[in-house]
């Protein structure tokens, strides 16, 4: 495809593109009132959101990083698209045809949205292949498990044959070009198929695009050493931003502000088929801090109440998993939970040795998980000696003076004194005195809230939205881009606001790109956001667009504030005219003087005016 979009159809797919569908895929949204929809910021840290949709305008804006657009910009952010790439993106999804001009440079490389077909059709390849005559090592191994052809059509688990070229053979037939195949990791070099003789787990986003595979071992004599093998890391596949089972969980995690964290593929299948619908897990690598933020971001505003909950194997390398998440307990404003089945088991073995219930058991018996890790470190101790006890205490002491809701130590003082024996008045002294001046040992130490707004680049530049001095201006301007017909009146244009009645720089900057697009109606505000070179004043723009108005959008309030700006320009020019008659000799000079109090008398009545309209009289 060469040219340029047709103008027609890109606002086709803004149109059936609605901003909090789109959005939702990733970002947990909670009514906020005035026609507005609140979550956490997919795209900075946050604990209480600050990221704000208005789907009667397609808008979004956060607050605290300045981030903002429209549908395609959400899309272009989120996915580190061109904007080419996420209107073809955008019309796949909601079926719209797109059409190009013939005039322009034909676009170079290879798209994200070409990477994310090739994969949906390997998808399709390995799903088919399962169930064709040479897939009965996977399907052996899937019911070896306690998965049904069913269970397996659910999850869409595919088998890649052991022929080597298979995959890539099909692909090619399809119109994949060899480049293509190579970037989205499914194709080595020589013409290889990527994946050969395994079963094989799409990972999707959590708007079901398939961004990669996960690969299980089947064969002894396969190549491959490792038991499992992922997509190498390609322009949508990154192993620390994706989570297995995202798609199928991200409702049930926003609605239950809860999420189950298991290890491997099996075990979300597991959990999935036993009513734990929340289960996640990380792909090729040790569930971290990205991951931690998209859990969060589904969770919206209730993390503070929500749930994360960790499945770890019975043996050592579980114990250091729990002991690793522990240290980076911080990265959760949700509290974290362990889940251990005391043999051993993991959910999917689990499944299969006791059935469903025993699942949902283990995630319902979950401790937390400074308890679990409590009572590791106890566990290591010599409890018959009284110098032993005193060390598990105070290297426990460590962790428990370490927890972040300090309303629970007392109860987890009492635990810890009940685990080693001895007095819990001794054991909270301990504590305390861990407290006061630290542990013997390294221990986690709980880190102090920081704010969540971020300022953005030009922060400076940019006015304070609480300054009671520029309210008018901003509340006009606001009007302005979110009900522009408000303003509609045949003699004046903006009922005759100038440059002049803005006193602040970025709100006069604004107000000039505003008058130079009036004519632009259609494709209001983006026709605005458009005309702005600046980032920190687009970011003003958004945030404008998308700020629940003080006033209804109507035409009386329009005026009001219009006057609001008008008399803030006549005072202005009263004060600085009365300054000058006090300077000059009205003997000396009475032509001037006549004429400048002539003008002030005018400014006066002029000012009288606007009082009125801007107090509604």
């Amino acid at each position: 495809m060469a040219g340029l979009i047709n103008p027609e159809d890109l606002d086709e797919v803004r149109t059936r593109a609605r901003i909090d569908d789109v959005v939702s895929a990733y970002v947990n949204l909670k009514p906020a009132g005035a026609g507005t929809l609140k979550g956490l910021c997919p795209f900075h840290d946050e604990k209480t959101p600050s990221f704000q949709v208005t789907p009667a305008r397609g808008l979004y804006y956060c607050f605290g990083c300045g981030k903002g657009g429209d549908t395609v910009s959400f899309v272009q952010e989120i996915n580190n698209l061109s904007f080419r790439e996420a209107v073809e993106f955008l019309a796949d999804k909601y079926g719209v045809r797109l059409r190009f001009t013939e005039d322009s440079e034909k676009p170079t490389g290879i798209s994200r949205l070409r990477i994310i077909d090739a994969n949906a059709a390997a998808a399709t390849f390995f799903a088919e292949r399962l169930n064709g005559s040479d897939g009965g090592p996977g399907r052996d191994f899937l019911t070896g498990r306690g998965f049904t052809r069913e269970v397996a059509e659910h999850f869409q688990i595919g088998y890649a044959p052991r022929g080597g070229r298979d995959l890539v053979s099909h692909l090619r037939s399809l119109g994949f070009r060899d480049d293509e195949l190579l970037e989205a990791g499914l194709m080595r070099r020589g013409g290889w198929d990527y994946f050969q003789g395994r079963v094989v787990w799409p990972i999707r986003d959590s708007g079901k695009a398939v961004l990669g595979f996960g690969a299980r071992r089947l064969f002894d004599d396969d190549r491959m050493p490792a038991k499992y093998v992922n997509t190498p890391e390609t322009p949508v596949y990154k192993k620390s931003h994706v989570l297995y089972g995202l798609d199928l969980a991200r409702t049930a995690i926003g609605s239950s502000s809860q999420a189950v964290i298991v290890e491997g593929y099996t075990d979300v299948m597991a959990c999935h088929l036993a009513g734990v619908t929340t289960a996640v897990a990380s792909c090729g690598t040790a569930f971290g801090a990205d991951h931690a933020r998209m859990v969060q971001r589904l969770m919206g505003d209730h993390t503070s109440s929500g749930q994360v909950i960790f499945t770890f194997d019975g043996d050592q390398a579980g114990r250091n998993a729990a002991l690793k998440v522990f240290r980076e307990d911080s990265l959760f404003t949700a509290s974290t939970w362990a889940a251990i089945e005391p043999g051993g088991l993991d959910p999917c073995d689990l499944r299969q040795a006791k059935g469903d219930q025993a699942v949902r058991d283990l995630i319902a018996q979950r401790v937390p998980l400074y308890l679990f890790v409590m009572r590791d470190i106890v566990s290591h101790y010599d409890l018959d000696h009284a110098d032993a006890r005193l060390a598990a205490i105070r290297e426990a002491g460590g962790l428990v003076a370490s927890i972040r809701d300090q309303s629970k130590i007392r109860e987890y003082v009492f635990e810890l004194a009940g685990l080693v024996g001895m007095d819990p008045q001794r054991v909270g002294r301990e504590i305390l005195a861990i407290r006061q001046h630290g542990a013997p040992t390294q221990t986690r130490t709980a880190t102090p809230d920081l704010p969540d707004v971020a300022p953005t680049p030009s922060a400076a530049s940019l006015p304070d939205p609480h300054d009671r001095r520029l309210l008018a201006e901003r509340d006009t301007l606001k009007l302005i881009l979110q009900a522009p017909d408000t303003f509609d009146d045949p003699e004046q244009t903006w009922l005759g606001l100038t440059e002049a009645d803005f006193t602040h720089g970025a709100y006069r900057a604004l107000f000039r790109t505003i008058v130079a697009v009036s004519a632009q109606r259609s494709g209001w505000p983006n026709s605005v956001f458009d005309h702005l070179t600046r980032d920190d004043l687009r970011g003003l723009a958004l945030q404008l667009a998308v700020e629940p108005p003080l006033t209804e959008l109507t035409a009386r309030h329009a005026v009001e504030y219009a006057a609001k700006l008008k008399l803030v320009t006549v005072e202005t020019e009263i004060r600085d005219l009365k300054s000058k008659i006090q300077r000059t000799n009205p003997v000396a000079d009475p032509d001037i003087y006549q004429a400048m109090f002539a003008t002030m008398i005018s400014a006066e009545q002029r000012r009288k005016e606007l009082i009125h309209l801007a107090t509604g009289e």
